[in-house]
């Protein structure tokens, strides 16, 4: 066989292995969507994310923990969503931070901590450490530090705006409305960067609430980028639940009758949410 036949040979079955490969990750995401439907009911009233086109970056692994789930992309390395509920704290309590990241063994990928490492950019909870533990508990608490619920976040952003709208959400909003459930997640421009390890970097940040109301469901969505200062008031970054959905291909609330959830997601109304008293806090830590 002449030299050129077989590089043609190995490219075929480099293209065929990667087809192959991208339908066992659809598969397993269906699949694992399906067998996780049961325990999603207090995550996700309304159904989790799924994808509104076939493409590997928005192919995801359902993945259930205490507490809350996480579609994770074995492409990007990345989640995609986490969804989850909270409710008011009447006593917190100080369970200590875990010390170290964990990797997932549900994951294929297998990303570590040590791939953010000197890398400039941080190890950024989706579900969130401090909330997710008041609600959910210990075992809930020690998942969020598993890798498969971290993505690469600037400091200014993981430090300052995205965890002063984690604390706004739990201290504010959930004592507020009763209940809250929260959709997060990364968003990603068409100029991929990855950090070393192959970990790609989000251009910005979605959070989605969802309240109920005599009305129905409101939704209140904000949309982060890595390159905020971090003391910018949490108000400039609403936006539509249909702008994030057009930049991350997913479907936040499938489960929705189609008129309600076009007019839900259609709009920009922070009335009665009153977010003009947490619009400026400082965060927590």
């Amino acid at each position: 066989m002449s030299r050129l036949v077989r590089s043609r040979f190995r490219r075929r079955r480099a293209g065929w292995f990667l087809w192959v490969a991208l339908l066992l990750i659809a598969a397993l995401a269906i699949g694992w969507r399906y067998l996780a439907v049961p325990d999603l009911a207090d995550m996700a009233p309304y159904g989790v994310p799924r994808a509104t086109r076939l493409a590997p970056q928005t192919a995801t692994m359902t993945l259930v923990n205490p507490g809350f789930a996480i579609g994770y992309s074995e492409w990007r390395g990345n989640p995609l969503w986490a969804a989850y509920h909270l409710v008011p704290v009447k006593v917190p309590e100080r369970l200590p931070r875990p010390r170290e990241f964990s990797r997932d063994e549900r994951t294929w990928r297998g990303v570590t901590s040590a791939d953010y490492r000197d890398s400039g950019y941080q190890r950024g909870h989706l579900a969130p450490n401090y909330a997710i533990a008041q609600v959910h508990g210990r075992a809930a608490q020690q998942a969020t530090f598993l890798m498969s619920n971290i993505t690469p976040q600037k400091p200014a952003l993981n430090q300052k705006a995205w965890q002063r709208l984690e604390e706004a959400v739990i201290d504010h909003f959930a004592p507020r409305f009763g209940r809250v459930w929260v959709l997060a997640g990364p968003i990603f421009d068409d100029r991929v960067e990855s950090l070393p390890g192959g970990v790609e970097i989000p251009d910005a940040f979605y959070k989605v609430l969802l309240v109920e109301s005599g009305e129905g469901p409101r939704a209140l969505a904000f949309r982060i980028p890595q390159d905020v200062r971090g003391k910018e008031p949490l108000r400039r970054f609403l936006v539509s639940v249909d702008r994030i959905e057009a930049e991350t291909g997913l479907d936040f609330f499938p489960a929705l009758e189609d008129g309600v959830e076009a007019a839900l997601e259609a709009r920009v109304d922070a009335t009665g949410w009153d977010l003009e008293s947490v619009d400026d806090l400082p965060p927590r830590y």
